[in-house]
């Protein structure tokens, strides 16, 4: 029997028949992407500040941020959208494009939009309509809200509910869209999500994935980690892919068993089982926005407490670490670590014809962790190109090299 060889990690197999091997042969571009990359690599960053020079002298050409919802009460716009606005003006007047990232189905619900019902799902497509109209030329790509499927972002919706809330957006936008790019995100591969956004891939310019390899939970991983997510996604959509979001942190280390004690005691107990036998007590003991994010992600059921606490990724914001197998080999999470990354990954994404961008996680350190609240957690604290004061860390240079690269 004729065989070809295959490649053991993309399908399991190493030996098949010819004839099923080149049935099973994807596609490496498509007269979409190609379109696409022709237009030029989005070299982005998440939540760049307004160091204009700074940015562009790092070749970094997109910025991506929020989009705040845009109604008082009463109908008139609100100040934080007009301020979006403003600040989106003032990154096109310096020649940085702006993807802008969409509302969250919590803020239409806060607003007294409940689109779950059908006689007020027409209101989604309604304000998307807004958006495209009147950030007209100052906007040039949206992303329809974020990360469907991570609890927190969610929460209300069941998976379902969020995949029609996003696609009735982007069935609304898609006609009038001219050059702007519209599409989605998942975190991770998310095959549930993309499954059941299926329908809605026609109307989608691009399909988007967020990949923090080696960063959450205790786990590592590799560079070829990066490839495997990205081909997944490519195969099943066949849609051009936008790295939406991708990072490694700069700073984080394990602590020992003692320095757990010592953190756990600060809450009144000295052992996890002790936390769980007392949930409610110890829960309110917490830093409050952990307190508060734990409650919300738990539904407010203190059953739910003890394993999102310490079964989760939420027990390195309790312990303000970074848990010893949560890194990539050859990567330390140390500036040049972060550094080491950049310069090794971005050409490495760059090469995959499919892949239309890639955006960094995120431009600036933070002072406090945005999940927990404390200053010296790494996880959502060290993910800058820049430190808090501005300054240029080791990665800042990795990346504005490899970006000059990117046409």
């Amino acid at each position: 029997m004729e065989c070809h060889v295959i490649d053991q990690i993309k399908y399991g197999l190493r030996y098949v028949p010819l004839s099923l091997a080149k049935s099973l042969v994807i596609p490496s571009s498509s007269k979409e992407t190609e379109a696409l990359r022709k237009r030029g690599f989005l070299c982005g960053v998440c939540h760049p500040d307004e160091n204009y020079e700074q940015i562009k002298k790092a070749n970094i050409r997109w910025g991506r941020f929020d989009i705040p919802f845009p109604y008082n009460e009463d109908g008139s716009l609100s100040d934080s959208y007009l301020g979006f606005k403003r600040r989106a003006e003032s990154y096109v007047q310096q020649g940085i494009k702006v993807m802008a990232v969409t509302p969250y189905p919590r803020d239409y619900l806060d607003a007294g939009i409940d689109f779950r019902l059908l006689e007020n799902e027409a209101r989604l497509g309604e304000i998307a309509l807004f958006f495209l109209r009147d950030l007209k030329g100052i906007v040039d790509a949206y992303q329809v809200t974020n990360e469907m499927g991570i609890p927190h972002f969610t929460i209300p919706l069941t998976l379902k509910e969020a995949a029609r809330f996003i696609g009735v957006q982007l069935k609304a936008m898609y006609p009038e869209r001219g050059d702007v790019l519209i599409g989605y995100n998942s975190a991770g591969p998310q095959a549930d999500l993309h499954m059941l956004m299926k329908p809605y891939l026609p109307y989608c310019d691009y399909v988007g994935i967020d990949i923090y390899i080696g960063c959450f939970s205790n786990v590592g991983g590799y560079l070829w980690f990066f490839d495997l997510m990205l081909r997944h996604l490519w195969a099943y959509t066949r849609k051009p892919v936008i790295l939406q979001e991708f990072g490694y942190i700069s700073g984080g280390e394990a602590k020992s068993p003692a320095e757990k004690e010592a953190v756990l005691q600060k809450y009144g107990v000295r052992a996890p089982q002790e936390a769980k036998d007392n949930i409610l007590p110890f829960v309110e003991k917490l830093p409050p926005r952990l307190r508060d994010h734990v409650i919300k992600v738990g539904g407010g059921d203190p059953s739910r407490y003890y394993d999102l606490i310490f079964n989760s990724d939420l027990t390195n914001h309790l312990y303000r670490e970074l848990p010893k197998r949560t890194y990539i080999p050859g990567y330390p999470h140390t500036p040049k670590g972060q550094a080491d990354f950049y310069r090794d990954i971005l050409p490495r994404l760059y090469r995959i014809p499919y892949l239309c961008g890639a955006f960094i996680y995120c431009y600036t350190d933070a002072e406090r962790c945005y999940i927990c609240g404390q200053g010296d957690c790494p996880t959502e604290t060290r993910w800058g190109l820049v430190d808090c004061e501005g300054g240029e860390k080791p990665s800042y240079y990795s990346v504005r090299d490899a970006f000059a690269l990117m046409k």
